[in-house]
């Protein structure tokens, strides 16, 4: 509906010496239009792109409260925010162009970030980025120990993995003690240990242990080593004694020490019962038993008297012939 507004003025005019009177003015209020602001609220530029963030971890969790900052191609902030309760953050309205992605915190005390990384948006396109935290690592302690003392013990080497897979190495030191890190994937992750080298004077542990580690936890190992057994002197004893001191000076049966002596082969001693059956009389039927007294010198003595008898006899009796053959004659 349009109003029309006349506001009358008088005119004086010298014109015949009349007096007219005629409007000055006039105003018709138009409809009001949309501010330009209102209208590029309502409608997006189509010119501008968006980048949608989902995050979760190794083992496909959600991570809500992840922070994120973006920042344009001249390192001004485009944006900032945390994930949602299912782990997702949108940037709107960006213009086209390289963006440089920062996480700023994960939000959970087992997960670290993850590296900056560029986001490319593109015109009327949203750019959708999966990003990953991954697990804290676990801190291993590595002891080796005397089985019996519980002494630490020095240079032995284990391997420490999950599955088929070394993923770590570790030799203990001077203080028979090493630390190092392991990548877990879970909250709960089994690993193995093995020792492939003892220390020394020490037997390997050849059993394989296993042991659990969590993110960011530390994750004691013990290995235990039994001495390597040594062999034991002999416990024989010699059985001959000398009955006396040896003298210092060589019998005359006996050789001194600083000469050789050849020894008889045994072709050339005759045994025992061979020098016996040759040197001792054979007895006769009925005699008694041999005492083992040579009987030798006697019989040779005796045998002495039996002749000296004899010839004393022959010449008795030669001389009475004698004598008788004086006689008759």
């Amino acid at each position: 509906m349009h109003a029309r507004f006349v506001r009358p003025a008088a005119v004086a005019a010298a014109v015949a010496g009349t007096l007219s009177w005629a409007p000055a003015a006039s105003a018709q209020p138009s409809e009001p239009t949309p501010s330009a602001s209102a209208a590029s609220a309502e409608t997006p530029a189509p010119d501008v792109g968006s980048v949608e963030i989902t995050t979760k971890d190794t083992a496909g969790d959600a991570l809500p409260g992840a922070a994120f900052l973006l920042l344009d191609s001249t390192g001004q902030e485009a944006g900032q925010g945390k994930t949602d309760a299912q782990g997702k953050l949108t940037f709107p309205d960006l213009a086209p162009g390289i963006f440089r992605l920062k996480e700023t915190a994960s939000g959970s005390p087992l997960h670290e970030v993850v590296a900056d990384q560029d986001v490319i948006v593109t015109p009327g396109a949203t750019t959708r980025l999966t990003i990953t935290d991954p697990f804290k690592v676990a801190k291993v302690l590595l002891q080796a120990k005397d089985d019996k003392t519980g002494k630490l013990l020095p240079g032995a080497t284990v391997n420490i993995g999950t599955g088929d897979s070394t993923l770590l190495t570790l030799t203990t030191g001077a203080k028979g003690t090493a630390s190092g890190e392991l990548p877990v994937t879970s909250r709960k992750t089994q690993f193995w240990v093995k020792e492939i080298k003892a220390p020394a004077g020490y037997d390997l542990y050849k059993p394989t242990k296993t042991f659990t580690a969590g993110p960011g936890a530390p994750a004691p190992v013990t290995v235990t080593n039994a001495k390597t057994a040594t062999s034991a002197p002999p416990t024989h004893k010699p059985t001959h004694r000398p009955s006396g001191k040896p003298s210092d000076k060589p019998s005359p049966s006996q050789p001194s020490k600083d000469k050789d002596v050849p020894v008889p082969s045994t072709s050339d001693i005759p045994s025992a019962d061979t020098t016996a059956s040759s040197t001792a009389p054979t007895a006769p039927a009925g005699s008694l038993a041999h005492t083992g007294a040579d009987a030798t010198p006697w019989l040779i003595g005796g045998t002495g008297v039996l002749i000296a008898a004899g010839a004393g006899a022959l010449i008795v009796a030669r001389r009475r012939r004698t004598a008788d053959s004086v006689d008759e004659s």
